[in-house]
């Protein structure tokens, strides 16, 4: 099933709901909304006595769920589009989920069968109220650039993140997040006198904004609290420590300005594999002194200590090593120096790699390469350039034979020293005349 927006025209192409990979009415196109579920008990048979589960789960705009009752007894299936009890009016969603698996939601929410919280499901959505969902729904951008300018006016500190119509557009709900505590009493009343709705401010936390709006994060994946991360757990600097990553808030940080939620995916693996290594605060007696710790890798167990005293020389000792030390220390006694130990370490080889499909090697950008093409260049240069004549013809000869002593002269004499002749110049001055007469 597919919305009104992704109806095709006349000619054939498509419309879209430009909605930059999430559909844009909450998800009525079915596989291609996000946080979509798959209902994988759709096809179980009842007990034979059992009525079926009359509580379905409806989803809105941007992945917000809530649970209403089919009192109606509606012959219900997931993209199914309905009207729902609001306050005040009716609310139009999209069935996400429904039969067993329902409990299970309400199990894990904390929402009990007999809530005031679920509703009830009036009908299902005819085509005059897709309609009017949809024009209300075109509205929210015009509606929130003017709502920014509202709150710029009043100089009140609060971002407005996004607007949410209700079905029958008697209710639109204001997202916003904000440091302090804002007075906003004002700011209802012009929002509502300026677009003659009722209004309800809801204040949402980074992590949900970023959740709401979605993106594409540093891994070059839709992110992951808004495409399957429901519940929002802390992250603490610790994480990262354990992961011995640097401390870069630049890195560490999302796109919602917080620390990022895929820190805490890996850190049981981390904690784990932390155990079998020592405090980092052990120091390692040696002969040439007291080793301190500076850096380990845990799935490769190797760790780095260096000496107390001279501790520009780092020593890699493997985990063995470092217990083997630690267990003479116990004893009192004092280890071998680190340099024994890091000669016995198993170095580990780097295998080549394998050309199997023609392509290129994976790290042949990480060695540079300038230098390499410079010599090239001037090799090629020297080949190119010409050779003087006679540029070697006042330097010794050490490695050439006897005949190119024999050509050396000749090309001496065929060419005179400019040198000797200003010599005999000067001789000629200062000799007597012999032919002048007296």
């Amino acid at each position: 099933m597919s919305c009104t927006s992704c109806s095709t025209k006349k000619d054939g192409v498509p419309n879209g709901c430009k909605s930059n990979g999430n559909c844009g009415t909450g998800g009525s196109c079915g596989s291609g909304s996000k946080l979509a579920v798959f209902d994988w008990l759709s096809n179980m048979t009842l007990p034979s006595g059992e009525a079926p589960f009359n509580i379905y789960e409806i989803r809105f705009k941007n992945g917000r769920k809530h649970f209403f009752k089919n009192t109606e007894n509606l012959t219900l299936s997931m993209g199914d589009v309905v009207a729902v009890e609001s306050s005040p009016g009716h609310d139009i969603g999209v069935v996400s989920l429904g039969g067993e698996l329902v409990k299970v939601q309400m199990k894990k929410r904390n929402v009990s069968v007999d809530s005031e919280d679920v509703k009830k499901i009036f009908r299902k959505a005819s085509q005059k109220d897709i309609d009017i969902w949809q024009s209300y729904r075109d509205k929210e951008q015009e509606t929130q650039r003017r709502g920014r300018e509202i709150i710029g006016r009043l100089g009140l500190k609060m971002k407005l993140s996004d607007i949410e119509y209700q079905g029958d557009g008697k209710k639109a709900t204001f997202y916003y997040t904000a440091d302090e505590r804002v007075d906003f009493r004002q700011l209802i009343r012009d929002l509502a006198s300026a677009f003659s709705i009722r209004v309800e401010m809801k204040q949402v936390g980074l992590r949900q904004e970023a959740a709401r709006l979605g993106g594409v994060g540093s891994c070059g994946r839709e992110l992951c609290c808004s495409t399957w991360l429901t519940d929002f757990r802390k992250v603490n600097t610790a994480a990262a420590r354990y992961q011995q990553l640097s401390l870069n808030p630049l890195k560490l940080a999302g796109q919602c300005g917080k620390l990022k939620c895929c820190l805490n995916f890996e850190l049981d693996t981390y904690l784990d594999a932390l155990k079998a290594f020592p405090k980092q605060e052990k120091v390692l007696k040696t002969e040439n002194g007291d080793a301190v710790f500076v850096k380990m890798d845990i799935f490769k167990q190797a760790l780095w200590y260096t000496y107390k005293d001279n501790s520009f020389k780092w020593f890699q000792l493997t985990l063995e090593q470092v217990n083997e030390i630690i267990a003479l220390n116990k004893n009192n006694e004092e280890a071998a120096p680190l340099e024994d130990y890091e000669s016995d370490a198993v170095v580990e080889v780097k295998a080549d790699f394998e050309n199997v499909v023609g392509q290129d090697s994976l790290t042949r950008f990480d060695a540079p390469k300038q230098k390499k093409g410079r010599r090239k260049n001037n090799r090629n240069r020297n080949k190119n350039k010409p050779v003087a004549k006679n540029q070697n013809a006042n330097k010794p000869n050490q490695n050439k034979p006897a005949g190119a002593n024999v050509v050396v002269e000749k090309k001496q004499h065929t060419k005179p020293n400019p040198r000797n002749n200003n010599r005999n110049k000067n001789r000629n001055r200062n000799k007597p005349n012999e032919n002048k007469q007296d």
